[in-house]
């Protein structure tokens, strides 16, 4: 068993040592360790340079990572909170998502962005963003958002591998999450293949990064009333094949996505409609979309539970699912 934390530190470790071009730089990850303990100790094993803090400036550090990367390198960098990810913008969809496409291929980027997002913890509205949608617009950067120690582990070390950049994002409230730890030769998967968690025949929930556990607990709940439902952990946004979702829906006929960002630009309606135009004559009701609210993430602890998708909301959308559109 491990944590969550360990699983990342785990990996990125493995990836240093198989590979000294894999670096790695952030705002206080060297001699802190990471402001959630990610990256402590990679400093004594590794030395200051490959691990290395940087100015509290995500423009110029995500800059650096992209030149390093050009250069052959494999910059692994974190930015504390992904709501600072906005701060790059630039850097990340004008030039990582970029530059292999302007330059014919000859520039291959491979570099990680790390974040920390997502809320449930109490860091309030500038510090709790789940940031799974911010760069879905823009073609070019990869989004990993694993929900389990084991994923973290083995993800973590797929975009470090991968040869486009990646942003992978870690939630907040999974840092002390303790499970099982990949067997030694389990092979690191391909990105972008969700997985069933939980295994149904009467409606399908489908989740992403802190609301996995959220719908596998209303899925238990669900079963208590005879509601066997599919949970699939999606794992990451870019790429996706939706094969596994479809698969599910073909056995339930109904579906539920469960997101915690606001509805409005978020990823669960672009689920919906790729569902709606791939999978039509599987579905047996409208699916439904169960979202963070429309407003910044408060600070009080019962507002922000109100504010994240709960099981009891799931559960009761479930039951209305559940006896809808039968045939």
């Amino acid at each position: 068993m491990l944590s969550y934390r360990e699983a990342l530190r785990e990996a990125l470790a493995e990836e240093m040592r198989d590979d000294p071009t894999v670096i790695v730089f952030g705002e206080d990850i060297a001699l802190a360790g990471g402001i959630f303990k990610v990256t402590e100790g990679l400093r004594s094993e590794f030395g200051a340079d490959r691990v290395r803090d940087s100015p509290i400036s995500e423009n110029a550090l995500v800059g650096a990572a992209v030149g390093a990367a050009a250069a052959g390198l494999k910059p692994v960098v974190e930015i504390m909170f992904a709501d600072f990810l906005a701060n790059a913008f630039d850097q990340l969809v004008n030039h990582a998502a970029k530059l292999r496409y302007m330059s014919g291929g000859q520039l291959q980027l491979s570099l990680v962005v790390r974040c920390a997002h997502g809320g449930g913890i109490g860091f309030a509205a500038q510090h709790s963003q789940a940031a799974t949608s911010w760069l879905l617009p823009f073609p070019g950067v990869k989004i990993v958002a694993p929900a389990t120690p084991g994923d973290a582990k083995l993800l973590l070390k797929a975009a470090v591998r991968d040869p486009d950049p990646v942003l992978f994002l870690e939630h907040k409230a999974l840092y002390g999450m303790r499970g099982p730890a990949p067997d030694a030769d389990e092979p690191v998967p391909m990105l972008g293949t969700p997985v069933v968690r939980r295994v149904g025949s009467d409606l399908t929930l489908v989740a992403l990064a802190g609301t996995v556990g959220t719908a596998l607990t209303a899925g238990e709940q669900l079963a208590v009333d005879g509601i066997e439902c599919d949970v699939v952990d999606l794992r990451g946004l870019v790429p996706l094949d939706l094969h596994v979702v479809v698969d599910s829906l073909r056995r339930t006929g109904k579906l539920l996505v469960i997101e915690e960002e606001p509805a409005q630009g978020g990823w669960a309606n672009l689920i919906v409609s790729r569902i709606a135009q791939q999978a039509w004559p599987a579905l047996r009701s409208a699916p439904r979309v169960i979202s963070g609210s429309v407003s910044p993430i408060p600070y009080s602890p019962p507002l922000e539970q109100a504010y994240l998708p709960q099981v009891q909301t799931i559960v009761s959308a479930g039951r209305e699912l559940a006896g809808a559109g039968a045939r």
